[in-house]
């Protein structure tokens, strides 16, 4: 018998669904009799439970066509049985939005684990449970996004908007616009740079585990100029201090560098730049070192300044940075040298020139302007916002 009942499950077992299988195994065991479902169990591999489940089926009325189990088989969804899950579970993620500010998870880490144990107090629910739901509700796993940018100046949308229209006036007369700012300072050395590159399976470079040298592991400053009208970039790379006197001589480079080849008929430069760090709108030192340089090139030099908070904004960090920050990912910036080159080889799909210097000069931090020097700046204030924008023209010669 045991071997009849193997050829029968061989021949008919692929064809079954749930229901037949159960039935087909019920009616087998009835037929052997003592033992029958133990025996049943082993040639076919359904449980013991399941078989006398079957039996019990053979003498119940059959089942509407396509039905495996009856109606309401089967244990109930949670939120069937819990109405009020979902909101108890929302009001743990978000407490301050929709639920208690003095949640237990308020000041935790909101893992689904710690969710799901905290609604275990109702009663007994899993953490894949937990994400299935969140993932139900339209939540998921996110960052930070930096956007915020503080409190907003008043002026700060129509700052904006002159800042585009001199932008624009500038470019349509074929006078030379550059955007400018210093890039995050950059350590030296073997340490971990964010981002992965392709190599041999297993065998990723190896860097420092600490990253907090001491102050005399040297630092590269890489202070960008990206012309707007050529979409082409200059980085100076200074290895002292970013300082004003180096922001001015980095544009200063730039002009002797490409500027002057590039616009030889040019008498006038705008300048668009952040409203603080080495080339802030109170940093006498920035506007001391331009009106030395529009004093050498005899440019007439008018500056715009995002306002406070607004840097990302600023072209030189989307058109430049970002793709230079991209072009080095994953490398480990060992040398001056290994910066250099990575730098001066970004390109993008839209035609980016990068070139890079080293700057090797020294800018002493601490260099205080006198009132006396500041009164020599020939600096001219615009209607609007002067402190933002104004014009620094060359000085008549003594």
């Amino acid at each position: 018998m045991p071997r009849a009942l193997k050829q029968k499950v061989a021949l008919l077992w692929p064809h079954l669904d749930e229901r037949a299988r159960r039935l087909f195994a019920a009616s087998e065991a009835r037929q052997l009799g003592h033992g029958g479902v133990s025996l049943v169990s082993r040639t076919c591999g359904l449980s013991r439970v399941t078989i006398t489940k079957g039996l019990q089926e053979l003498e119940e009325p059959p089942l509407p066509p396509g039905r495996v189990r009856r109606p309401g088989g089967g244990r109930p969804a949670l939120i069937a049985r819990d109405p009020d899950l979902l909101s108890r579970l929302e009001a743990l993620v978000e407490p301050l939005a929709r639920g208690d500010p003095e949640s237990p998870l308020r000041w935790t880490s909101k893992s689904t684990r710690m969710l799901a144990a905290e609604l275990a107090q109702h009663h007994p629910i899993s953490h894949e449970k937990v994400a299935q739901l969140l993932r139900q509700m339209e939540y998921s796993l996110q960052g930070n996004r930096k956007t915020e940018e503080g409190t907003d100046h008043p002026d700060r949308d129509a700052q904006f908007l002159y800042i585009n229209e001199q932008v624009r006036r500038a470019l349509v007369a074929k006078r030379p616009v550059i955007s400018v700012d210093t890039k995050k300072k950059e350590l030296l050395g073997n340490y971990q740079n964010a981002g992965r590159q392709w190599r041999p399976a297993k065998a990723p470079a190896t860097v420092q585990v600490h990253d907090f040298p001491a102050p005399s592991v040297p630092r590269a400053y890489p202070y960008g100029i990206y012309d707007l009208g050529r979409n082409t970039g200059f980085v100076n790379v200074g290895t002292d201090h970013d300082t004003g006197a180096f922001a001015v001589a980095s544009i200063r480079g730039w002009w002797r560098a490409e500027g002057q080849r590039l616009y030889p008929a040019a008498r006038r430069l705008l300048i668009t730049a952040d409203g603080g760090g080495s080339n802030g709108y109170r940093l006498r030192q920035w506007k001391l070192e331009l009106q030395r340089f529009a004093d050498a090139a005899g440019l007439t030099i008018m500056v715009c300044h995002f306002p406070p908070g607004t840097s990302k904004w600023n072209k030189v960090e989307h058109r430049l940075f970002s793709f230079i920050s991209s072009n080095w990912r994953g490398e480990p910036l060992r040398d001056y040298e290994t910066i250099v080159r990575l730098i001066a080889n970004t390109t993008t799909a839209k035609g980016l020139t990068v070139r890079c210097r080293l700057d090797r000069h020294r800018y002493p931090a601490g260099r205080k302007v006198s009132d006396q020097e500041m009164a020599l700046v020939n600096l001219r204030p615009q209607a609007f916002h002067g402190e933002w924008n104004y014009l620094i023209r060359p000085r008549p010669h003594m």
